[in-house]
C-alpha cells in the first residue's frame, strides 16, 4: 500500500455498482451536453477545425500534459490510422527540443481542460511565432489557450464523475470525443474508405476483417462444381473430393444456379438419393458474395445464413468459394 493510502476495505457488491451507475449517469449528462454544443455555439468552430486541418499540408500535432496528453496521444493515433497524418508532442519534451519536430506548414491541436497549463505555452509561442495554426481543445472560454487558439472547441462545462470533482473522468470523456469527432468528420470529408483503413491496419482482426474475398478465396480446380443435371452419385463424389462440405451447380450458360450441402443430403438420405439429380436436391438462390466483399461482410453473411461455406461469383458466375475455416485462419472471427 503506497503511503498515505486510505486503509483497504472490502468493496460491497452493491456499493461498487451503484458507483458504476452514477458515473455512467454523470458522463452520459456530459455527452448530452456536448451534443448540444455541437448543435449551437460549438458547431461553426467545429467546422472551421475540420476545414482547417484539411487544407494544411503537413500533420497535425497534438500535445497536452497529464490527463490532456493521455488523452491527446491517442487522437493523435485515431487521427493517423484514419487519414490525417498526426502525431503527440509532449509539452514538456516541446520546451526542450522538439518544437523542431514542428513545421509551418503543419496544425497544433492543444488539449488543457482548464486553458491555463503553463507546459503548454512554448508551444503556444511558438505557433504564434512562426504562424503555425492552433486549435484549442478546452473549456476555459478566456483561458490563455483559449485567447492565443485559432479556433476554439469549448467544450462545455460539465461535473466530474469523481465525487470530490478532481479526477479527470467526465472531462477527459469529453476531450476524447471531441477527437474521435474530428477523426470521424475528416475521414469522411476525405473519402476514406475500408481500403485505405485496411492500408494502415494490415495487422490483427481488423486487418483481416479488411481483407477482400478475392486474397483468400479457393479458385479453379479447387472449386466444387457440377452442372445442372448430373447425377447424385457424382455430385457426391466431387462434394467428399474437394471437402468443403458442399457442391454449386452451374447452368448451361455457366451461372451458379444452386447448391448442395452436406446438410441437404442427410434430408433426402431416406428418398432414394442415388436416384436423383442435383436438381431435385439442390438450394436454388444459395447465398454469394462478390469478389471485392470484405471479409467482415462474408462473415456476417456465413453467421447469419448458419452456413460454412459461400460461393464467390462475378457476372453471376462461380469464380471462387470461401469457407468459414478460412476466415478463422487468417484471424477474422
Amino acid at each position: 500500500m503506497h503511503a498515505g493510502s486510505p486503509e483497504k476495505k472490502r468493496p460491497d457488491r452493491q456499493a461498487s455498482i451503484d458507483s458504476a451507475l452514477r458515473t455512467v449517469a454523470t458522463e452520459q449528462a456530459g455527452m448530452a451536453a456536448f451534443a448540444a454544443a455541437l448543435e449551437n455555439g460549438l458547431a461553426a468552430p467545429f467546422a472551421r477545425a475540420v476545414e482547417l486541418i484539411s487544407g494544411i499540408e503537413g500533420r497535425v500535432i497534438v500535445t497536452g500534459v497529464g490527463k490532456s496528453g493521455h488523452i491527446g496521444s491517442k487522437i493523435a493515433a485515431t487521427l493517423a490510422s484514419t487519414g490525417t497524418p498526426a502525431f503527440f508532442v509532449h509539452p514538456a519534451e516541446a520546451n526542450h527540443g522538439d518544437l523542431g519536430m514542428i513545421a509551418k506548414d503543419d496544425a497544433i491541436i492543444a488539449m488543457s481542460w482548464s486553458g491555463e497549463s503553463k507546459e503548454l505555452m512554448g508551444i503556444v509561442a511558438y505557433a504564434k511565432r512562426f504562424a503555425i495554426p492552433l486549435i484549442a481543445i478546452t473549456s476555459g472560454e478566456t483561458s490563455a489557450l483559449a485567447r492565443a487558439a485559432d479556433v476554439v472547441l469549448l467544450l462545455p462545462p460539465a461535473p466530474e464523475a469523481c465525487p470530490h470533482g478532481l479526477a479527470p473522468t467526465t472531462s477527459a470523456l469529453l476531450q476524447l470525443v471531441t477527437g474521435d469527432a474530428l477523426a470521424i468528420a475528416l475521414l469522411e470529408a476525405r473519402g476514406f474508405t475500408p481500403d485505405h483503413f485496411r492500408t494502415f491496419h494490415p495487422g490483427g482482426q481488423l486487418g483481416a476483417n479488411l481483407t477482400q474475398l478475392r486474397e483468400i478465396m479457393h479458385v479453379g480446380e479447387r472449386l466444387p462444381l457440377v452442372p445442372s443435371g448430373t447425377g447424385m452419385s457424382e455430385a457426391i463424389v466431387e462434394l467428399s473430393r474437394k471437402g468443403f462440405g458442399c457442391v454449386a451447380i452451374t447452368g448451361t450458360d455457366g451461372a451458379l444456379i444452386g447448391i448442395i450441402t452436406d446438410g441437404d443430403i442427410r434430408r433426402h438420405i431416406a428418398n432414394d438419393l442415388l436416384a436423383m439429380s442435383v436438381d431435385q436436391v439442390m438450394t436454388r438462390k444459395p447465398k454469394t458474395a462478390t469478389p471485392d466483399t470484405l471479409v467482415a461482410t462474408a462473415l456476417q453473411t456465413i453467421n447469419a445464413s448458419a452456413i460454412t461455406s459461400l460461393m464467390v461469383v462475378e457476372g453471376g458466375r462461380p469464380v471462387g468459394l470461401v469457407h468459414l475455416h478460412d476466415l478463422l485462419r487468417i484471424g477474422a472471427a
